[in-house]
């Protein structure tokens, strides 16, 4: 049996055009051995549902620096899980006040990742979270 890579997709939802934090987290995944789908900026979470569908990924991280993360994370858990996808972890990174954090645990996020996290306590989330 060979041991499968964990696939990763990272996305950028809504129109924050800010992409240098998910490149160097992708960065990092890749370089720790995870196979990396970047999407690019302003994906809609129609488009981000399906890519974690044709890209079959373990992990969904979504980078979300304008303050809409309550709005487009239920929306995008909602997708997968239409989808069958409840197996896939979810992941969100950016600009997160605290108070928000529970809600989107509840929702189905998995992890919440704030700016000045060490690339390496991800990777080794993510480890932990698909293992």
């Amino acid at each position: 049996m060979t041991d499968r890579k964990i696939r990763v997709l990272v996305a950028k939802p809504g129109l924050d055009g800010h992409d240098r934090g998910a490149k160097v987290v992708a960065r990092a995944l890749r370089d720790a051995g995870m196979e990396v789908i970047y999407t690019g900026i302003r994906q809609t979470p129609e488009m981000i549902a399906e890519a974690a569908l044709q890209e079959d990924v373990d992990v969904v991280g979504l980078s979300i620096l304008s303050g809409a993360h309550m709005a487009l994370c239920p929306r995008i858990v909602e997708l997968l899980r239409s989808q069958g996808m409840d197996d896939v972890v979810v992941l969100v990174g950016g600009i997160i006040p605290d108070d928000d954090v529970a809600p989107l645990k509840n929702l189905g996020v998995k992890g919440v990742f704030g700016p000045g996290t060490s690339t390496r306590d991800i990777v080794e989330f993510i480890r932990q979270s698909v293992g």
